[in-house]
């Protein structure tokens, strides 16, 4: 090399391992204050103390066996090499080596030594477990050991088999190539090919790797409970009658065999270890690898039944027990098709309580209606949890926060991303069985600042939300002026009816009464509006005046400053540093707005700090926000996971947990793809919105993975019983767990090993008949009456189908109600297999083949201002038989600004199909023609044609009223919207367009009389 290059060479060298060292420092340094601004410095600690623990062991191990094995080599060099071809080609390389001899040792050794040490940290979490594992208290049928030996014990084992080879193998290596190349070992020539010395030194790393594969064997025993040999997971009968012998047998061989290795020290015969290494090839092969497919080829096949049906029924047994499925109770369900009016007219009260709003639907409405500025942002699937009404009934309540995604688009940069638009505003709830007369939700908690009867039911809380799922990676609060909602107008973005009789406001935008072609081109019209004003509040931007805005006050806004703990205090120069170079941003040096008292907060998600403060729990896929204490608190369930439960069934957790959220949305995740055997929701987590506060409950407590954790890191769980009743009433059974057990029990609800080989009674779980994608259906959560039980019970609901078939096999609900005894439950009702019942699909495609549906949806279907958006397709008990409602949402085309209104209710019972204005009406139809049954049995009564009340919102079965203006126009509206079906039937287009006309003159003056008679504020 050129002496500029040598020169400039070891300065790059250097400055790239100073950078290196930097970051590395920095990123460890601000990982330390994180974990100390959340209060779990012990968690960090203990972690790192073990990672050191396992990286000088892993390092010492390698290096010292390494090392060991080149300094023999080296000290038992021949003094003369002999003269030979080879040796003068070797000559060159030892000539260059020596001068710099115990320079290449130490780097050698050491570099293998940091390696090894690195790849052993990562098992801090194996040598954990196995340094704290709590008994399961239930021993495999095979070997009678605890579960935990598997469990906790056997992964670590196999993780210090797998060091000791490495080493070994490694050190082997070494020795060969130092002889080598001093001349102990030589590959041509006369003579001997190896010194004595050396043939010594590599008999002796052969005995102790033939040891290490005995004790590799002895173990393999063990790891039998976890084959894949036979029809089922786990130890077949090959695995017991064959290969089990097989292994024993070959680690008494391999014992033999070393013993030859180390008696080549003393006979010195070539032939010893030679032959030594050929039988315990060979007894591999044909030991453990000839006689188990003997076995299995001519004693298993063709008696499989017979032979593996007890190691089927221990199958059956561990993973019912692993995935929690073993207490499901399953109930005969002899489903009824036809009902009677009397029937009928029972069931009625249950009708209010049917959750029509679909929290993947309405995410477009809440986006529009309740958005006010556009860089707020609501998830695509929102969350469905209960909360009280007035009347301290509990609702299926939807419920999203309002975030803040970032700031306006021309206005991004860093200083107002990450010092400006710092936090969201407000939380925003409907009621899931309510809509008001436009199909539009019926508002429980809206507006900024926060108003409405979630409020005055929870009380005042605080509304700022610095962490959630949208917006930066990191903010720095108390820095420059923070925007923390517009001033003057926001209320006014979103204006509220009430009816005479005094029923809950229903927050609506200025234009929220119009139908959804209507609605669309108003919404248009009002974009360009006033900033804080009226429709102007609606528009992506918000700019400009628009209606009810002034121009002034009302364009203003109000800022912030943080008074919260979370985050990390940005207290000297020094941490500013640090978190430069961890964001490797110059700013947040240079920003001179940055003082003692700011704050970055950063690891803002609620689902990623839950992850990082116990890294041994896994998130689920959906979080939730709730209203507890006074502050908004995202809701996170954790699980414990293993892999390594004997005989339990392993599955991969993505696949398990896709449905059509996960894959069409990024609001919901599927589990990460790992593979287990075992699951329990063993954790409820809380983050606080404002302050990022994270507490952990240790939810149960009998998990022995948790009390195995809990044992490494003690004094991070808090106990369950200091969950506040508050908090309780809105903790539920995660989504995940269920997507997973239900996953399961296709085949795990099959006890018997018999019936289990035959497969005849598997299930699939169904493909979501509302969207296009094979996507299997999401589970849904809805209040149900439970057959046989007198109340009903908030709960989360699947189906199942027969392999191969549509028709419907089974119903699976959980009770997801944390303050009920009943808590987690599941319960199956399987359907007869003489019986057909329709499943979803069939369902769906009957609602597609009705005449009289068909002949409802057409003019919503040939339109080309509207849209028809299906909603979820529920099942429930009703009347002793299953009952289907899906709700229909119209979304006017051609602006950015519409957003989807429930305007009709389909339904299904046995074979018949009908649709209505609402639930009461379709099932009116269903069932007796449109008659009323429902409204003699106590069901809600329809003031108008429309099956509609005189009120501004209705429930499950409701309609819309208002004043006699309101009534006459939208009778008018319903006799122009008849007459235009009509002419499209008949093809006569002018009367068509002259019915939309009239149609539209009705909506208007419907619009006007809504906004007078609803005590509304403009």
């Amino acid at each position: 090399m050129p002496r500029r290059s040598r020169l400039l060479a070891p300065v790059a060298v250097a400055v790239v391992v100073v950078i290196a060292g930097l970051l590395t420092a920095a990123n460890f340094w601000t990982d330390y204050l994180w974990f100390d601004s959340v209060g779990y410095t012990s968690i960090f600690l203990t972690e790192l103390r073990t990672k050191v623990l396992m990286f000088v062991v892993g390092g010492l191990v390698m290096a010292a066996a390494v090392g060991a094995s080149m300094y023999f080599a080296y000290r038992s060099r021949p003094l003369a090499p002999p003269m030979s071809p080879e040796q003068q080609g070797l000559a060159r390389y030892r000539m260059s080596i020596e001068p710099r001899r115990k320079l290449f040792f130490w780097a050698i050794v050491a570099g293998l030594g940091v390696l090894a040490g690195a790849s052993a940290s990562g098992e801090w979490g194996t040598y954990l477990q196995f340094a704290n594992g709590a008994s399961f208290g239930v021993e495999d049928p095979q070997f009678g050991r605890d579960i935990s030996f598997y469990t906790f014990t056997y992964p670590f084992l196999r993780v210090v088999l797998g060091y000791l080879f490495a080493a070994v193998v490694l050190a082997f290596i070494a020795a060969v190539v130092v002889h080598y190349l001093y001349g102990g070992v030589r590959l041509q020539g006369q003579g001997q090919r190896a010194t004595p010395a050396a043939r010594v030194q590599l008999s002796v790393l052969l005995g102790v790797f033939v040891l290490l594969r005995a004790a590799a064997y002895w173990l393999d025993q063990y790891g039998l409970v976890f084959s894949s040999r036979g029809y089922t997971f786990g130890a077949s009968y090959t695995d017991v009658n064959a290969v089990l012998y097989a292994v024993i047998i070959l680690s008494v061989i391999s014992v033999v065999c070393a013993l030859l290795f180390f008696a080549n020290i003393y006979v010195r015969n070539v032939m010893m270890p030679v032959a030594s290494l050929g039988l315990l090839v060979l007894s591999a092969i044909l030991i453990g690898g000839v006689y188990p497919a003997i076995v299995q080829q001519f004693q298993v096949s063709p008696n499989e039944q017979r032979v593996e049906r007890p190691f089927i029924q221990r199958t059956i047994e561990a993973t019912r027990a692993a995935y929690g499925i073993d207490s499901a109770e399953v109930t005969d369900y002899d489903a009824q098709t036809e009902l009677s009016a009397d029937q009928l007219s029972d069931e009625a009260s249950t009708i209010p309580s049917v959750r029509l709003v679909d929290p993947s639907v309405v995410s477009q409405t809440f986006q529009q209606m309740q958005q006010v500025r556009g860089f707020y942002q609501f998830p695509e699937v929102l969350a469905v949890d209960r909360y009280q009404d007035g009347e301290g009934n509990s609702v299926d309540t939807i419920i999203a926060a309002r975030e803040l995604s970032g700031p306006p688009q021309d206005q991004d940069n860093w200083l107002t991303r990450h010092t400006v638009y710092t936090h969201g505003f407000g939380i925003v709830a409907a009621a899931g069985n309510q809509v008001d007369n436009q199909g539009r939700p019926v508002f429980t908690e809206y507006n900024i600042p926060p108003e409405g009867e979630l409020s005055e039911t929870t009380g005042e809380y605080e509304p700022r939300i610095y962490f959630g799922q949208e917006g930066a990676d990191y903010v720095i609060a108390n820095a420059e002026p923070e925007y923390d909602f517009p001033l003057g107008g926001t209320s006014d973005d979103v204006t509220t009816t009430e009816d005479e009789e005094g029923a809950t406001p229903t927050p609506t935008s200025d234009n929220a009464n119009a139908p959804a072609d209507a609605q669309a081109d108003a919404q248009a019209d009002g974009q360009g509006g006033g900033e804080g004003g009226g429709q102007g509040g609606e528009s992506p931007e918000g700019q400009g005046e628009g209606e009810g805005g002034d121009g002034g006050e009302g364009s203003g806004q109000r800022t912030n400053s943080y008074d919260g703990d979370g985050g990390v205090e940005l207290s000297n120069f020094f941490k500013r540093i640090l978190y430069a170079l961890r964001y490797q941003e110059p700013d947040i040096l240079l920003n001179n707005a940055i003082s003692e008292e700011s704050r970055l907060i950063y690891e803002r998600d609620p689902a990623d700090r839950v992850e990082r403060v116990a890294p041994f729990l896994t998130a689920d896929g959906k979080v939730y926000p709730t209203i507890v204490d006074g502050r908004v608190k995202w809701v996170v369930d954790a699980y414990t996971t293993t892999n390594m439960y004997p005989y339990s069934e392993r599955i991969d957790l993505s696949d398990a947990t896709e449905d059509t959220f996960t894959q069409s949305t990024d609001t919901v995740n599927a589990l990460p793809g790992n593979q287990v055997n075992y699951i329990r929701n063993s954790v409820k987590a809380t983050v606080d919105a404002y302050d990022g506060t994270v507490t952990l409950y240790g939810w149960d407590q009998e998990d022995p993975v948790l009390k195995t954790w809990s044992k490494a890191f003690p004094e991070v769980m808090t106990k369950k019983g200091e969950i506040s009743d508050e908090l309780m009433s809105h903790l539920r059974y995660p989504g995940d767990l269920m997507k997973v057990q239900r996953e399961m029990l296709r085949r795990y609800h099959i006890t018997d090993a018999d019936a289990f080989y035959g497969g005849q009674d598997f299930w699939n779980v169904p493909s979501d008949p509302t969207s296009e994608s094979d996507s299997p259906e999401p589970p849904y959560r809805q209040t149900i009456g439970y057959p046989g039980e007198d109340d009903a019970d908030f709960s989360i609901t699947s189906t199942f189908v027969p392999r191969g078939r549509e028709n419907l096999a089974g119903f699976l609900a959980v009770n997801s109600d944390a303050t009920e005894q009943d808590y987690g439950k599941l319960r199956i009702l399987k359907l007869p297999q003489d019986t057909v019942v329709m499943g979803p699909g069939q369902v769906q495609a009957q609602f597609s083949a009705d005449d009289a549906i068909r002949d409802e949806l057409l003019p919503l279907q040939q339109s080309q201002q509207s849209r028809i958006i299906r909603g979820n397709l529920l099942t429930l008990p009703f009347a002793d038989g299953l009952l289907y409602v899906e709700p229909l949402y119209v979304r006017a085309e051609g602006s950015q600004t519409s957003y989807p209104l429930l305007q009709k209710v389909m339904v299904g019972f046995g074979e018949e199909v009908a649709i209505g204005n609402n639930l009461q009406e379709g099932l009116n139809n269903l069932f007796e023609g449109g008659e009323g049954p429902l409204n003699e049995g106590g069901g809600q009564d329809s003031g108008s044609e429309d099956g509609q009340e005189d009120g501004g919102q209705q429930d499950g079965g409701g309609g819309g009223g208002g004043n006699g203006e309101l009534a006459e126009a939208l009778d008018d509206a319903a006799q122009a919207y008849e007459d235009g079906r009509q002419a499209l039937q008949d093809g006569d287009f002018t009367a068509y367009d002259e019915a939309n006309e009239r149609l539209e003159e009705a909506l208007q003056r419907a619009e006007e009389a809504s906004g007078d008679g609803g005590g509304g504020s403009d």
